[in-house]
This record gives C-alpha cells, structure tokens and sequence, in this order.
C-alpha cells in the first residue's frame, strides 16, 4: 500500500478487452487503485483512456484482435514496452456465440475457442515470461464464467472454453507460484450488458434466470471489477489457483 493509500500505485497493467463491459470497468477499478494500465481491444477505447487519464494514471491502447492468439503475446509486450513494466495481466476479452450445437460450425467453434481460450494462454504466458525477466513476481486475471461450472444452453463451445480458462488457471498457479505469481481467475454470473442482451430481451428466460439468482439482482460490470481489484490487490497475496465466482449465489442454488 501506497503513502496515499493506493493499493497498485506505481504498478502497470495490461487489460483485455477494454473498450467495454466487465473488461472496461476492470480497466477503470485498476487505474482507481493507481496502477498505469495498457488497453488492448478490437475497438475503439479512446473514452477508456481518457477517463484513466482523468485520473491522474497513463493510459496506452493497443489494437488487437485476439481470434489471433499470438496478439495477445504482442499485447504484453507493446504496453510493457510503453509503460516501463508490467505487474498485472487480465485476460477478459472473450467471445459467445449463442446457437444450438447441431447448428455450430467448426470455423465458429475455432474462433471462440481461440479468443476465449488460447489467447488467454498466450497472454498469461507472456506476462509470466515479462514478470520473470523483470526479476520479480506479478499477477495473472483470468475471467472464466459460471459456465465454467456448467454446460448451459446452447453455447457448447462457450462453456467448454471457459472451463478451459478455469483449469488453465489452475495449472498456471501451480507451475508459477514458487516465481511469485499469482494466477487466479474471476468467474461472473449473469452482468447486465451487453453481451446479455438477448437473454434479457426473452421475457421467459429473464425471468427463469433472474428468479434463481439468491441475491435478487443481475451482477453488474463493476461489481466483477471489485472482485478482480482484490485478486490483484496485496490483501490477496496468498490467494493462488482460485476461481471466485461472482454471481450473486447463482452457484449455491
């Protein structure tokens, strides 16, 4: 912890995804914390950036599009690169693809399985290699799902690449915990943007979705963010290979 209270003060992070939803609120919660933060994306993240420069924190974008894996490698190194360092790397971009599985073709199963699954690997695997060269430990984020847990409706590959990412996290933790660092992943239940919006715009599956949950809300992207300000955070130095799912008590039911 900082003099002025700022848990990631003077640290540089790496963000996936970031022009919207979970991956720009993670971005933003990092920059609240006081960490540098390197934005890397399809889109367009110019807003994203201004707003954590308005912070007071340096901002860098990258373009990428992660259905290439090895972008998310040339991500790491581009924001490292810019920002003097990296301490904190978090896998958010993803990809889903709501069809029967009958109806999914092999290209389309590829595609998600290379952004939602492979591309993590790549960016995990190059921030440890930035981390170790740097002559010091670091962090790892990954976002998995609930569908890490389960199968779902039709979103096969969905739920197999995410719980993909929660064995990847897994297995990284426990090849990279004696380098100092730590691999844990978030796993967020159903969040109100977005990539949602066609369940929420079914009246029948909002409502069978929505009376499971316990805690009586859809998460938004801010309360995922919190949950990976923490696994970042010194308050979670021994926390490695965990999966914490934030999904208002969807899993418990």
């Amino acid at each position: 912890m900082s003099a002025d209270g700022l848990p990631l003060a003077g640290k540089a992070a790496v963000v996936t995804g970031a022009s919207r939803g979970i991956g720009r609120a993670i971005a933003v919660r990092l920059a609240h914390d006081g960490a540098d933060v390197g934005l890397a994306q399809r889109g367009e993240a110019a807003d994203v950036a201004d707003e954590i420069r308005r912070l007071g924190r340096r901002a860098h974008v990258v373009r990428v599009d992660l259905e290439e894996p090895r972008m998310g490698a040339r991500a790491v190194e581009e924001v490292a690169e810019a920002l003097g360092r990296l301490d904190i790397a978090v896998a958010n971009a993803g990809r889903i693809l709501r069809r029967p599985a009958l109806e999914l073709t092999l290209e389309e199963w590829e595609a998600v399985m290379a952004v939602n699954l492979t591309s993590v690997f790549a960016l995990s695997q190059a921030a440890a290699r930035r981390f170790v060269a740097q002559g010091g430990g670091g962090v790892v984020v990954h976002v998995a799902s609930v569908l890490s847990f389960q199968g779902g409706l039709n979103v096969s590959a969905y739920a197999a690449s995410k719980g993909g990412v929660a064995q990847l996290t897994r297995a990284l933790a426990n090849e990279w915990a004696g380098a100092s660092i730590r691999v844990n992943a978030v796993a967020p239940g159903y969040v109100e943007n977005k990539q949602t919006a066609p369940l929420r715009a079914d009246p029948a599956r909002h409502r069978q979705i929505s009376e499971r949950i316990p805690a009586g809300r859809w998460a938004s992207n801010e309360d995922v963010a919190e949950a990976v300000s923490f696994l970042v955070s010194p308050s979670a130095d021994y926390v490695h290979g965990h999966v914490l799912a934030v999904d208002g008590g969807w899993l418990g039911r």
